[in-house]
């Protein structure tokens, strides 16, 4: 491809500062099997991409460890894997690529690793996305209206 023309003066480069703490509309763009460095286990990739605002076609990786020798490891993606079917709607999944392309919000938080100090993004959470009701299937998002409460009874929070 002929470049010519081409003025990197002109356009914005892409950063690799984390993207700041908050929740941000993204979807799953592609998924993979792959084996854990001690090859006894496996997990899965998932990519995903900011879909709007100030960071826009930014990408940030989670790691599920679906098949581990650690019970807890396989516990925790699990729940993670659950909480990105529920956000998505998609409550039994036959292939990760079930998942792809269906937007959720994401909460991002960020880390230090331990392996060279430096900051790095890590998803938090994940929970439907505004404007799908309460009747999505799986919607992790908390109802606006309260529940109704029989006259005289305290409320579950409010007991003592």
């Amino acid at each position: 491809m002929n470049l010519n023309g081409f003025n990197a003066e002109e356009h914005k480069s892409a950063g690799f500062e984390p993207l700041p703490v908050g929740e941000y509309l993204a979807t799953i763009v592609a998924t993979e099997e792959k084996s854990t460095k001690a090859g006894d286990g496996s997990y899965l990739k998932l990519e995903f991409e900011i879909l709007e605002g100030d960071y826009k076609g930014r990408k940030l990786w989670e790691n599920l460890n679906l098949k581990n020798k650690s019970a807890d490891a396989e516990r925790i993606a699990k729940g993670q894997l659950s909480a990105i079917c529920k956000a998505v709607g998609v409550l039994s999944p036959k292939d990760s690529v079930d998942l792809h392309n269906i937007p959720m919000l994401i909460r991002v938080g960020i880390e230090v690793r331990k392996d060279n100090n430096e900051a790095q993004n890590r998803i938090k959470g994940f929970k439907t996305r505004p404007g799908i009701g309460e009747q999505a299937a799986g919607s992790v998002m908390p109802s606006k209206t309260p529940a109704k409460q029989s006259a005289g009874s305290t409320a579950p929070w409010a007991k003592k």
